[in-house]
C-alpha cells in the first residue's frame, strides 16, 4: 500500500511538474508573440509616417519640375527672341542709346 501511495505521489508530482512546465512554455511564447506584433506595430507606424512624407516631397518636386519646364520654355522664346532684329534695335536703345536718323527724342526733366 505504501508503496503504491509513494509511486501515486510521484506520479502526481511528475505530472504536476510537467503542467507548470507547459504553462511556462505557453506564457512565454504568448510573450514572445505579443512583443513581435507590438513591433510590427510600431514598424508599420513608422512606415507610414515615411510613406507620407515622402508623398508630400514627390508633390513638392513635381511643382518644382512644372516650374523648371515653364522656365525653360521661357528661355527658348528668349533665345529665340535673341536672334531677331528687334532684340538687337531694343538692345541698342537701351544700352548704347542709339536711335534711328529721322527720330525724336523727348526726355522728361
Amino acid at each position: 500500500m505504501k508503496k503504491m501511495d509513494r509511486e501515486r505521489r510521484q506520479r502526481n508530482s511528475r505530472h504536476r511538474r510537467r503542467i507548470r512546465g507547459h504553462k511556462r512554455s505557453v506564457l512565454i511564447v504568448s510573450v514572445v508573440i505579443i512583443l513581435m506584433g507590438a513591433i510590427v506595430l510600431v514598424n508599420s507606424m513608422t512606415l507610414k509616417a515615411k510613406e507620407k512624407a515622402y508623398k508630400e516631397q514627390e508633390i513638392e518636386l513635381q511643382q518644382q519640375i512644372k516650374e523648371e519646364k515653364q522656365k525653360a520654355k521661357e528661355i527658348d522664346k528668349l533665345e529665340d527672341y535673341v536672334g531677331t532684329d528687334a532684340y538687337v534695335e531694343d538692345i541698342a536703345r537701351e544700352k548704347l542709346g542709339l536711335v534711328y536718323e529721322d527720330e525724336t527724342i523727348f526726355k522728361a526733366k
